[in-house]
C-alpha cells in the first residue's frame, strides 16, 4: 500500500479535501483528530503531560483542560516544544499502526496532518499532497470558521512552515483558491497513485 500523506498550511482546506478522497473510499487517518484521541486515552502520555504540566492539567475525571494547556504552551516556545515532543511521537506510532493494520486491497490510504513537515513524519510516507489557498483567502476563512481574530489566525500560521515551502516539498499540488474546479485536480491526482502502485 502506498503511504500519501496531506498537508496545507491553516485554512487552506486539507480536511474539505480529505472528506472528498474519503467519499471516494480512501482511508483517511486524521492526525489532529488522532492526537486529541490519545491526549485523553494514552496513560503513558497522560502521565508525562502531567509530570510537565501539573496534575490539575487533567480534571479528577482525566478530562484535559485544553483552554488551560494552551494558554500555558502559547507564548512559551520551550513549553509548546516540550509539548510536542511528548504527543507527536505518539501520534507517529498509532498511524504506523493505523497502516499496518490497513486492508491490503486498498491501493492507497491518506494521513492527513496539519504539521506533516514541520514534525519530519513526512520521511515516513511515500509521496505527499500540499493544499493550497492565497494567504488573505486562509486567513478570511479562519476568521469565520473559528470567530477568530486577524491576528490571532496570524500567530498561529507563524507556528507553521510557509505554504511557499510545502509547495516546494509536495509531490502534488491540489489549489483551493475558491476560483479553480477542485474534484479535477483531486481525480487527477488519485489517478496518477493508482498508476505509482501499478507500476509497484
Amino acid at each position: 500500500m502506498i503511504k500519501v500523506g496531506i498537508t496545507g498550511g491553516i485554512g487552506a482546506g486539507k480536511s474539505f479535501v480529505s472528506k472528498i478522497f474519503a467519499s471516494m473510499g480512501i482511508p483517511i487517518y486524521n492526525a489532529d483528530f488522532r492526537a486529541k484521541w490519545i491526549l485523553q486515552n494514552n496513560p503513558i502520555l497522560i502521565e508525562e503531560i502531567k509530570q510537565v504540566f501539573g496534575a490539575n492539567i487533567y480534571t479528577a475525571e482525566n478530562k484535559l483542560n485544553r483552554l488551560a494547556l494552551a494558554k500555558i504552551v502559547f507564548n512559551d516556545k520551550k513549553l509548546l516544544a516540550k509539548l510536542n515532543s511528548m504527543v507527536h511521537p505518539a501520534v507517529a506510532k498509532d498511524s504506523d499502526d493505523w497502516f499496518v493494520n490497513l486492508s491490503r486491497s486498498k491501493a492507497y490510504a491518506l494521513k492527513e496532518a496539519a504539521l506533516l513537515y514541520e514534525t519530519g513524519t513526512h520521511e515516513k510516507l511515500d509521496k505527499v499532497i500540499v493544499v493550497s489557498a492565497p494567504r488573505e483567502v486562509r486567513i478570511n476563512r479562519v476568521v469565520h470558521r473559528d470567530s477568530a481574530s486577524r491576528a490571532d489566525v496570524l500567530a498561529r500560521m507563524d507556528k507553521q512552515l510557509p505554504e511557499s515551502d510545502k509547495v516546494k516539498l509536495a509531490d502534488y499540488v491540489i489549489v483551493n483558491d475558491g476560483k479553480q474546479t477542485i474534484i479535477p485536480q483531486i481525480w487527477k491526482v488519485h489517478q496518477q497513485v493508482i498508476k505509482l502502485k501499478a507500476k509497484n
